[in-house]
């Protein structure tokens, strides 16, 4: 193992770690935004509700992430109307296509969290809610949602780790992101194992402090609900 080759270049895999970190922050963020519509939808007892956000789920857990970023990365640019939009200049920027891609893939699998964790709330919290005079809306902004956050918060760390690993997708449409730093360094120095190894522990790393992060908001979230009773 050549130490001094990965020492020189970690900077460089820092900065690959920084815009991978950035493309994971923005997309389960924005992507969580976008399942809460969804999840409430998709656990609808109507089925004419339910039909679009299944069919979006459907298409987006059902499709590899490495096509739908294909598809959005090339396919979007074939098209006039697209660029001669405003949004042309975003859509033609790699990192806003993988942004955009992994916003709309993570937000179906949240999407899924978020159902799962509605339909396993008891239906007596509900009743209980309801007895009290409140309305759907607020049983859903004041009980269902926080209570579904706590159910559903496990399988959503989980995600969070899962779009971290599927970020190295990225490098393939020329995006330097940890994976694709990584690359472009071994072309350089050609030291596949000793670069390879470097990024796989930024990977890590990330993932350990995420793991632990979730932790701590898992025992937070526990304690907040006790104390609520």
């Amino acid at each position: 193992m050549n130490w001094e080759v990965i020492i020189k270049w970690l900077p460089r895999l820092a900065q690959g770690a920084t815009l991978t970190l950035e493309l994971v922050a923005i997309a389960v963020i924005a992507g969580l935004i976008l399942a809460i519509p969804l999840g409430v939808a998709r656990s609808s007892r109507h089925w004419y509700v339910r039909a679009l956000p299944f069919g979006y789920i459907f298409f987006f857990r059902g499709t590899p992430l490495l096509v739908q970023l294909f598809l959005v990365y090339y396919g979007l640019a074939q098209f006039d109307v697209v660029r001669n939009s405003s949004l042309w200049p975003y859509l033609r920027d790699p990192f806003w296509c993988t942004v955009l891609t992994m916003t709309l893939h993570t937000a179906a699998y949240i999407a899924e969290i978020l159902r799962g964790a509605l339909q396993a709330i008891p239906k007596g919290e509900i009743e209980a809610a309801r007895a009290l005079g409140m309305s759907r809306g607020k049983t859903l902004l004041y009980i269902m949602l926080p209570r579904a956050a706590r159910i559903g918060l496990p399988a959503y760390s989980n995600e969070v780790i899962l779009m971290l690993k599927a970020s190295a997708l990225a490098s393939t449409v020329t995006l330097l992101e940890l994976t694709g730093m990584a690359r472009t360094i071994i072309a350089r120095t050609y030291l596949p194992v000793e670069i390879f190894f470097a990024a796989g522990v930024f990977y890590l790393l990330i993932s350990f402090v995420l793991v632990q992060g979730f932790k701590l908001l898992e025992r937070w979230l526990r304690v907040d609900a006790c104390q609520g009773r």
